[in-house]
């Protein structure tokens, strides 16, 4: 029996978005005989009545090699919280989620894969109760997401971060300096810490653990010490002081959450004048999420993308697919969203960087 399924890209970009895109209509095409049909701009473009895009074979055919979304991701695209302006000003946050169910009524849309990070997940869960027929795909650079070991967008973030270290080793040699190196991590460190170590950086600072400028300030001059003129350090732009805050360039709007940046330039200045030595700052942004995907992250991601519709022919709805070893297992949304996936301050992954002479920081 034919069926008309659609896929929504939600949050951030990510690298191997368009091979899940691709792997998701030739899935439902080629071993089900389904239509497949794409949300233009995730659900802000559901909350504005854009009708969605049919996704042929034509349509995605050569676009895995491609960064970004062919669909458009959303800016404020949580249906159950829309922000409303009151005449005041100020905002309110409204529940318009039986929008979303009126819209596939409307287009004959009988199940919705989305794609996303926990923001999105955590959509996906409330639709899912809603009585929404839905399932996810895991999607982060950041590579926090729980109920999976990886995620798509995270291979390609890493080459990208490990790259400009090496890039700045060299220019920080040549001056003498101490090269930072601003990367994305709100809540998780992991593009820090594994690029880091990958690319001998001499500290890195992750969002969870702490640091004190004292123990940034100790490494540096131990590096100095032993003959080495010059350092990097990395600096995930979510991490924070002992008993400080997270730094943000844009505060908080109408319940969006602010943009973190800066701590690297903060932590700059102190060890400038903790050391008396020259400091650059590098922050690569969104350079992290654009470009090409590595084979990598097109391999994942088309997995993620085919093991998908098999969920939606099994009715598992609430279901996202996530990546355990190199097998590609079925759990609940629920699970995956309980908790994010974090560096476990005492674990494995700190432990082997710090038997590398890397600092976290505060090690007390």
């Amino acid at each position: 029996m034919s069926k008309k399924i659609a896929i929504s890209t939600g949050g951030g970009d990510a690298p191997g978005l368009n091979a899940v895109i691709r792997a998701v209509t030739l899935t439902a095409h080629n071993v089900y005989g389904w239509e497949t049909v794409g949300l233009r701009n995730g659900f802000d473009g559901v909350m504005a009545g854009e009708p969605p895009i049919l996704l042929s074979l034509e349509r995605v055919r050569d676009i895995v090699s491609r960064g970004g979304t062919i669909l458009g991701a959303a800016n404020r695209g949580n249906p159950f919280q829309r922000p409303l302006q009151q005449p005041d000003g100020s905002f309110v946050h409204v529940d318009e989620s039986d929008r979303v169910v009126e819209h596939m009524q409307k287009e004959g849309i009988e199940a919705i894969i989305l794609a996303g990070g926990d923001g999105t997940m955590a959509i996906a869960q409330m639709l899912y109760e809603k009585g929404v027929p839905v399932v996810g795909v895991p999607k982060t650079i950041d590579n926090d997401l729980g109920g999976t070991d990886r995620t798509f967008g995270f291979d390609t973030a890493l080459n990208i971060v490990t790259e400009a270290l090496d890039r700045l080793h060299t220019t920080a040699e040549s001056h003498h300096r101490v090269m930072f190196l601003e990367v994305m991590g709100r809540h998780a460190g992991w593009i820090a810490l594994h690029a880091g170590v990958a690319g001998d950086a001499d500290v890195i600072l992750v969002p969870e653990i702490p640091f004190t400028i004292e123990a940034v300030c100790e490494k540096v001059r131990q590096v100095r010490a032993s003959g080495r003129l010059h350092s990097l350090i990395v600096v995930a732009e979510g991490a924070a002081p002992a008993g400080g805050t997270q730094q943000f360039y844009i505060d908080s709007v109408d319940g969006q959450e602010g943009r973190l940046g800066g701590i690297a330039q903060l932590v700059s200045q102190q060890i400038t004048r903790c050391l008396d030595v020259e400091t650059r700052v590098t922050v690569l942004g969104h350079i992290q999420r654009g470009g090409t995907p590595t084979n990598i992250d097109r391999w994942l991601g088309t997995r993620f993308g085919a093991n998908v519709v098999h969920l939606v022919k099994e009715e598992k709805w609430g279901y996202m697919v996530g990546l355990r070893g190199d097998e590609i297992v079925h759990l609940p949304i629920a699970e995956a969203i309980a908790e994010l996936k974090r560096i476990e301050p005492q674990g494995e992954p700190v432990r082997t960087a710090r038997g590398l002479g890397i600092s976290f920081g505060d090690e007390s």
